[in-house]
């Protein structure tokens, strides 16, 4: 297979899935797309957290077709390595795969630097390995490697532009998540050149460096080794309260931004108070506990959040939209439903559950449409008819999937109000409780 050439099929299968992705994701947001250099090889270098969605969170918001290099162990049988090429995705052997296998990785490293050769777009994680967390792993040298083998072989004529990316997801694998997909500064191998005539392990290290230096500034990284689970909880807790503390306005990008603060703010406070930092997340642990016994989410603990007035509008809109939710979940919870209890069943890792459920979907909801379309062909007169039912299916399941949302939110509204008007003395400790653990952090955490 020729991975540096342009593929009608990809490009075909590519709009499908756009589509797909457009129904899974509540926001996408993509920054730094004008930085990507045009008619010059690059190698994308993005953070790895979630299995297959990382890749599709890159391939799918560029104009490229990039291909991509991955562990060998995901191409033992046939038909998934026949759908991997396709794919333009090539193995990487490790140790681990059989010292007998390293030389393969002869072939998987000349078509990279084929792929570079003809300006192309390489990509691969520098991590090597997907931690499942708001966390950084350290970097490996592949990516250096490559680039410096495709300079050397060129006599350093290619100029090979290497691109940090910065990958969040609002949640790794729930419906209706909001994703970030962040291109920096370009890397120019070639100002390691030299370097790398001196002395190539020197040279290897310091790009290696250089990367992911690249990339932390566009990731929301929490380093903390020994409070990393308290930490994400207090993001959510203190987030909303640490963006209106900088007096900045409350948008999903400014959030993910102040949210970077507060990571490294988080990260501050665990070296210079760990006494404090400790008391804290005991507080945390005590606060959490009781909300899951309570069966209620943290946005809801809060005085804005306690009004009937909210409650009466939502209910209007869910009378409202309520025969959207019912014609969208009639056609798609089925499908949705058995996809989503077969992974959770027979995945274990949930990393590769939005992976899977994407697969799973793609391929079985058009099945299910078409079945439920010849099932209701003879209420609708004319083709125009039933193909505007056929269209219409998966845009009402997802508007069915935000009626329930509101529905949920709605719910949980009233379930705050019955208890601060009867259980007023659980409201009140849970807001206290909150209020202490927000009076902490601003005592310690030092503003810029």
């Amino acid at each position: 297979m020729k991975y540096e050439k342009w593929s009608l099929g990809y490009w075909c299968l590519k709009q499908y899935i756009i589509f797909a992705d457009w129904l899974i994701h509540k926001k996408v947001i993509v920054t730094g797309k004008e930085k990507i250099p045009r008619n010059k090889p690059i190698v994308f270098a993005p953070n790895h957290q979630n299995a297959l969605s990382d890749p599709m969170a890159v391939l799918l918001h560029t104009q490229f077709q990039p291909v991509w290099l991955a562990r060998a162990d995901i191409f033992k049988s046939k038909t998934i390595n026949a759908i991997l090429r396709f794919l333009k995705i090539m193995p990487v052997y490790r140790i681990r795969d059989g010292k007998e296998n390293l030389v393969k990785n002869d072939k998987t490293f000349a078509d990279s630097i084929k792929v570079l050769e003809n300006n192309f777009a390489l990509a691969l994680f520098p991590e090597a390995a997907h931690s499942g967390k708001r966390q950084m792993l350290s970097h490996k040298k592949a990516v250096p490697r490559i680039v410096f083998m495709a300079e050397e072989k060129t006599n350093f004529n290619l100029d090979i532009q290497i691109i940090p990316t910065g990958i969040y997801y609002s949640h790794y694998w729930k419906f209706n998540r909001t994703l970030i997909v962040n291109f920096g500064e370009p890397v120019p191998v070639k100002n390691y050149t030299e370097q790398l005539k001196e002395n190539p392990n020197v040279a290897t290290i310091a790009l290696r460096k250089e990367i992911e230096s690249s990339i932390k500034p566009l990731v929301l990284n929490i380093a903390s080794k020994n409070y990393y689970n308290e930490f994400e909880i207090l993001r959510n807790i203190y987030g909303k309260h640490f963006l209106e503390r900088q007096g900045i306005k409350n948008t999903t990008f400014m959030r993910f931004q102040s949210d970077q603060l507060l990571a490294q703010k988080l990260d501050e406070i665990e070296t210079k108070f760990p006494e404090e930092t400790a008391k804290i997340v005991e507080t945390v642990i005590s606060y959490s506990a009781k909300l899951k016994k309570l069966k209620i989410r943290d946005w809801l603990v809060s005085k804005n959040e306690n009004n009937i007035w909210k409650i009466f509008l939502n209910k209007l809109i869910l009378i409202i939209g309520l025969p959207v939710f019912i014609y969208g979940a009639l056609f798609n919870i089925i499908p949705f439903l058995f996809i989503d209890s077969l992974i959770r069943k027979k995945v274990k890792d949930w990393t590769f559950w939005s992976s899977f459920f994407l697969v799973a979907g793609i391929l079985l909801f058009p099945l299910v449409y078409i079945i439920e379309l010849l099932a209701v062909s003879w209420l609708l007169p004319g083709a125009g008819l039933k193909l505007l039912f056929l269209v219409s299916l998966p845009f009402a399941g997802k508007l069915a999937f935000k009626w329930y949302i509101l529905f949920r939110k709605t719910l949980g509204r009233w379930r705050i109000l019955c208890m601060n008007w009867f259980k007023s003395g659980n409201w009140k400790n849970l807001l206290s409780e909150k209020e202490a653990i927000t009076e902490q952090l601003d005592n310690l955490i030092a503003m810029p």
